[in-house]
């Protein structure tokens, strides 16, 4: 009895390779996105993408002493820090400067639209508070520089409610 080529299981396992190489091939890419956090009781640090085209982060630091966040991105060419960003996250959550503030800090990838005098980057920083009960998002501009630009202070977003804030 003869046998077909159709019914040959290598001819089948060939077409099933050559048909996912092809579609491998021509499927859309995805860079793969990640952001790296560490915590220790006084600080916290997060990086964040700023750029969509290329694979550039930022690096954050939370300080749970004095309620800042303080940021920074390296220059891919000249391998300094020449974006600066800030802002006083005690005053933003209204945190008693006597209580001991306990802050979270995640960072996550969103295309904001840019407003008049507003770049924005690629990521938002995520920071919650348990006194209050609030998660604040906030964004920071970013424009391609080789050389060190003054300290931007970070925008405030938005914001909601995940809990009752505590009574003092």
């Amino acid at each position: 009895m003869a046998r077909s080529i159709s019914d040959s299981r290598v001819v089948w396992l060939v077409v099933g390779l050559m048909a996912g190489l092809g579609i491998a091939t021509f499927w859309p890419h995805e860079p793969a996105l990640a952001s790296a956090t560490d915590r220790t009781p006084q600080f916290a640090m997060a990086t964040a993408s700023v750029n969509p085209i290329t694979p550039l982060e930022g690096v954050f630091v939370l300080d749970f002493l004095t309620g800042t966040i303080r940021g920074a991105v390296l220059n891919e060419q000249s391998a300094v820090f020449t974006q600066f960003y800030f802002r006083d996250l005690a005053q933003d959550f209204k945190v008693d400067p006597k209580s001991e503030p306990s802050y979270s800090m995640v960072t996550g990838v969103a295309n904001i639209n840019s407003r008049p005098g507003f770049q924005a980057s690629n990521s938002v920083i995520y920071i919650a508070e348990l006194s209050s009960g609030t998660v604040r998002a906030y964004g920071f501009p970013y424009t391609v520089s080789r050389v060190p630009q003054a300290p931007v202070q970070m925008v405030l977003l938005n914001s909601f409610p995940f809990r009752q804030a505590q009574e003092k």
